[in-house]
């Protein structure tokens, strides 16, 4: 069984609008990474729309030093939450019914585990205790608004520090695993 791991790119202030964080060519080979640990990819439908808007183009629409994630993201298996959705395609498929059940099954077929994301998907899935694994890559900067993750979370979750790497821009990537 794999772990189910999350990993989120967030400001000093907690903002984690992708157009609010600060992208260089380190944090794009360290997603390239993190992508590349895990065997398929869960997300909800917003997360999912918004990942194939922006990574599903073809080649040479965007920079080169994109391409990794592009198609580390591209060709990765993907599952998507959804009771909106009738369809998906780019390697998809919808997860329906119970989540927590759902779920529990996709980390038993996993081998090198799974990687959530989102902000939705993962309060209910953090909710839940589904969650192995925590990446937050925090950057030097104040968004000064939102959305921030965890947004009516109703309990406290304990971490443990299991990981961290200090990248160029003065980003730092921390690990943590739930204190069980």
């Amino acid at each position: 069984m794999g772990p189910l791991r999350y990993s989120i790119n967030v400001t000093l202030d907690g903002c984690c609008d992708h157009r609010a964080i600060p992208a260089d060519e380190e944090l794009h080979r360290h997603a390239a990474e993190t992508l590349g640990r895990a065997d398929a990819l869960l997300f909800g439908r917003v997360t999912y729309q918004m990942m194939e808007s922006g990574w599903r183009p073809p080649a040479g629409t965007r920079a080169e030093e994109l391409e990794p994630v592009a198609r580390t993201i591209d060709a990765a298996r993907k599952y998507v939450v959804s009771s909106t959705l009738e369809q998906v395609d780019w390697n998809a498929e919808l997860v329906r019914g119970d989540l927590g059940e759902a779920v529990r099954h996709l980390k038993r077929e996993s081998d090198r585990g799974r990687l959530v994301g989102g902000v939705r998907l993962l309060l209910a899935l953090a909710e839940l205790g589904l969650i192995d694994e925590y990446e937050f890559v925090v950057h030097p900067r104040l968004a000064g608004h939102g959305p921030v993750v965890f947004a009516g979370l109703s309990r406290h979750l304990d971490l443990t520090l299991v990981g961290r790497r200090e990248l160029g821009s003065g980003a730092v990537a921390m690990r943590y695993e739930p204190r069980r």
